[in-house]
């Protein structure tokens, strides 16, 4: 059976929940019906308040404690044990049922030399204090992630690895990705719908947060349009998982509606077109030469 086989085709990111500018009653009413629905849940500290939103729905209800994907950064075992304690206090929960990896530090220098806060990363694992592992990628971080994973390094530590992966983004280089489906590695994928839909992003000033968004959105747009689907969330949800690699991905929001649009869209998942696929990997291919791997850390 593949690594993280059982997780659901939809993640409830929620990095929404933390945000001052949603009210606190509707965060909590997202939390509350998240949960409700049986979702796994993908947050962090770095969310604001959003574990305390999550926290207190829990707190109502503790005999449904959802799974959760948490960030827990990286650098040392150490590290990551004080963020599993940061995590794990305010959602009222003992363990962690996958972590989230960031290839930084020592571990990362670690990775491509089979060193020893791999080990020191296992132990966690083996305590149960984390079930599993997820290594998060980014551009910038693609080189180590390789090395390792044709080592053979990272085989029993991670489980799995996730990143923005939609139809305007794929944070893994393309030799990472390359050697990802080579070896048949589960992917979660982040940003389902890439913030916003493409012809907002086109069309409306400040709705790409950065310029390369909107110029990806002119390429992507027409695509969209020929495909025939009709919304944007159904299109990105069926691009993630149109590589069989690709076991979940998360998205999120804080509008019910727009929850229950990704949900709907996340049964039955039909893969999209071949042909359409194809010209969108050989956009990311490009984009990935051209900017992704030139890109200066959280530039994109």
């Amino acid at each position: 059976m593949k690594l993280l086989a059982d997780l659901p085709p939809y993640i409830y990111g929620t990095t929404r929940l933390g945000h001052d500018d949603v009210p606190r009653e509707q965060q909590a009413a997202m939390a509350r019906t998240a949960i409700d629905a049986g979702l796994w849940l993908h947050t962090s500290r770095q969310y604001d308040h959003a574990l305390e939103v999550l926290g207190a729905a829990i707190a109502e209800e503790p005999s449904k404690i959802p799974p959760v994907i948490v960030k827990l950064g990286g650098g040392t075992a150490d590290d990551v044990r004080a963020t599993v304690a940061e995590n794990i206090e305010p959602l009222g929960i003992s363990s962690i049922d996958i972590g989230q990896l960031t290839g930084a530090g020592a571990f990362a220098d670690d990775m491509v030399t089979g060193g020893p806060t791999l080990a020191e990363l296992q132990r966690i694992k083996d305590e149960g204090l984390v079930r599993r592992f997820v290594l998060e990628i980014f551009p910038w971080t693609s080189e180590a992630p390789l090395k390792a994973l044709r080592a053979g390094y990272l085989d029993r530590l991670i489980d799995g690895y996730i990143f923005y992966l939609n139809p305007l983004q794929r944070f893994a280089s393309n030799e990472l990705w390359d050697e990802l489906l080579a070896q048949d590695k589960a992917i979660i994928s982040m940003r389902t719908v890439a913030g916003a839909p493409v012809h907002t992003l086109r069309d409306v000033p400040g709705a790409a947060w950065k310029p390369y968004l909107q110029e990806r959105a002119v390429e992507v747009a027409p695509i969209f349009e020929r495909s025939g689907v009709e919304s944007w969330a159904e299109f990105c949800i069926r691009f993630a998982h149109s590589t069989p690699q690709v076991v979940s991905t998360v998205g999120s929001t804080s509008r019910e509606e727009n929850l229950k649009e990704l949900l709907a869209f996340s049964q039955a998942i039909e893969p999209l077109p071949q042909d359409i696929v194809e010209e969108l990997f050989a956009l990311q291919r490009r984009w990935s030469d051209e900017t992704d791997i030139h890109a200066e850390p959280w530039s994109m």
